[in-house]
């Protein structure tokens, strides 16, 4: 039965995919094509292994299982026309998930970190399909703008970001999330605005989800561990 579904599967693809193939079996410990590193071609650089000084990038399976997941958050978080309230980007690291706490549809309750019904469901959701994937390290990143909504005199915008990321992460692991795959809750009040957005935008004002590969925050470490180059001595003597 193997042997008749190859050789179906062999018949249904294109030109490319059978030379591939035959490469594969002629010498099957090299990458098939120079676009890939695995039997089916690919183009998207990042999705094969380059060495980058001492950081070497996500493999093809793995860039394809965020590709699975950006696209399932995004089915089930559909946008409406006129707010953007998540905004999903797919990096060489992972994926790095934005939930805007907009004034039209706001995820927070105002000058609290208590969800709304709206955000209980956005973070239940991520749950849900996080909880799926084992391999991630998740780190959670509160944010506001720069004329922050805060909670009164003790519950400033440093506070508030914080708290508001924190919640995320109850949320997250109530819903299934393993609580060892979270490794950071941090709080930038409004030290880091979106890119392109001027700082008292409310679009700053934002839970961050990061989902990170194992392999890529341990390449990541390793890199950070190598010992630093020696300073170049300088040519300039000292004038009197």
């Amino acid at each position: 039965m193997m042997a008749l579904f190859l050789c179906l599967w062999l018949t249904s693809q294109d030109v490319k995919i059978k030379e591939a193939v035959e490469r594969a079996f002629r010498n099957p410990f090299s990458n098939v094509t120079k676009e890939s590193v695995g039997i089916i071609p690919n183009k998207d650089v990042s999705a094969t292994y380059q060495q980058q000084g001492h950081f070497q990038s996500v493999s093809a399976v793995e860039m394809e299982t965020m590709r699975h997941l950006s696209d399932d958050l995004s089915k089930l978080l559909k946008q409406d026309e006129n707010v953007t309230s998540v905004k999903i980007d797919l990096t060489p690291e992972g994926l790095n998930i934005n939930i805007f706490d907009r004034a039209q549809k706001p995820i927070f309750r105002p000058n609290t970190a208590q969800f709304t019904d709206y955000g209980s469901w956005v973070f239940s959701t991520l749950a849900w399909e996080i909880s799926r994937y084992t391999t991630f390290h998740i780190e959670l990143e509160g944010h506001t703008e720069a004329k922050a909504e805060t909670g009164g005199d003790v519950h400033g915008k440093w506070e508030l970001s914080t708290d508001r990321a924190n919640t995320a992460r109850h949320t997250l692991v109530d819903n299934g999330v393993a609580d060892k795959q979270i490794f950071k809750v941090s709080g930038f009040a409004d030290t880091s605005p979106m890119a392109g957005y001027p700082p008292d935008d409310e679009i700053n004002r934002r839970v961050t989800v990061l989902l990170k590969l194992k392999e890529s925050v341990q390449a990541l470490s390793d890199k950070s561990d190598l010992p630093e180059e020696p300073a170049t001595p300088s040519n300039d003597t000292p004038k009197n």
